[in-house]
């Protein structure tokens, strides 16, 4: 069989169908409270879901001219989850193209790097567009991430397989579809609010963290924030070690 030239193409179209983002904040309003906790506050996303484990099936190779090796690595966020009952697989069209377990390191013969060898098979001359979806089913979180795009394929497009693809699958969580970024300095600012360099920043709707970041020194903080829906409103929370102060900024962002 030949190798199929797509390689390259999920790399750079994956990359680009994970989602849209924003720099704008819609902050309207800038009051806020300040408390002195006992403790630094510990805040994380809650990446567990409820769904049930997919019945994919392994497509059937005699169907298939052409084959590729996909190399996928688990984001950072995901790897304290990898278990041996996680699934990748690669859809083209709709259609299993690709289906793999997490690779079992020859080091320890356990599968916690959160590495995949997805061995993906086609027909496509290079020439078309096709709609091309990586999902990956986490089974200690009950949740199926996947990151589509419409890609076309380039012929004379190639490239090996020695390096790691590393998809940002919670930009394609289940659970928070809407996603957006904004820019924490502007907010804090907007809100008559300083930090010093390393505070603690975490995003709420109610009592339930939809992201944190660390106050860079460099002013630019990134603050990325996952949503349930359209319209949420988000509660801004900043803590302070140096000041001790915990600081709270209701409706800061609209998702």
């Amino acid at each position: 069989m030949n190798r199929i030239k797509l390689m390259s193409i999920l790399l750079a179209g994956l990359l680009l169908g994970a989602c849209s983002s924003s720099d704008d904040d819609n902050t309207t309003n800038i009051t806020y409270t300040e408390v002195s906790p006992s403790e630094a506050p510990v805040w994380q996303i809650d990446w567990s879901n409820n769904q049930e484990r997919p019945d994919w099936k392994a497509p059937d190779v005699s169907d298939y001219e052409n084959w590729t090796i996909l190399k996928v690595k688990i984001e950072q966020a995901l790897i304290p989850f990898v278990s041996e009952g996680d699934l990748m697989a690669l859809f083209v069209n709709g259609e299993m193209r690709g289906l793999a377990s997490p690779a079992v390191s020859v080091d320890d013969n356990q599968t916690n790097s959160g590495k995949f060898l997805v061995k993906v098979y086609g027909n496509e001359a290079g020439t078309e567009t096709v709609n091309m979806s990586l999902q990956y089913y986490n089974q200690t979180l009950k949740h199926i991430f996947a990151l589509t795009a419409d890609i076309n394929l380039n012929s004379d497009v190639t490239t090996g397989f020695d390096r790691d693809f590393i998809p940002e699958f919670t930009y394609g969580s289940a659970k928070y579809p809407v996603v957006k970024t904004v820019n924490v300095e502007q907010l804090l600012t907007k809100a008559g609010v300083t930090a010093a360099s390393g505070s603690t920043v975490g995003a709420f709707v109610g009592d339930e963290c939809r992201g944190t970041a660390s106050l860079s020194a460099l002013g630019t903080t990134s603050l990325t924030i996952y949503g349930r829906s359209a319209g949420e409103s988000v509660t801004l929370k900043c803590y302070d070690a140096v000041k001790g102060l915990l600081v709270t900024i209701p409706d800061a962002v609209t998702m």
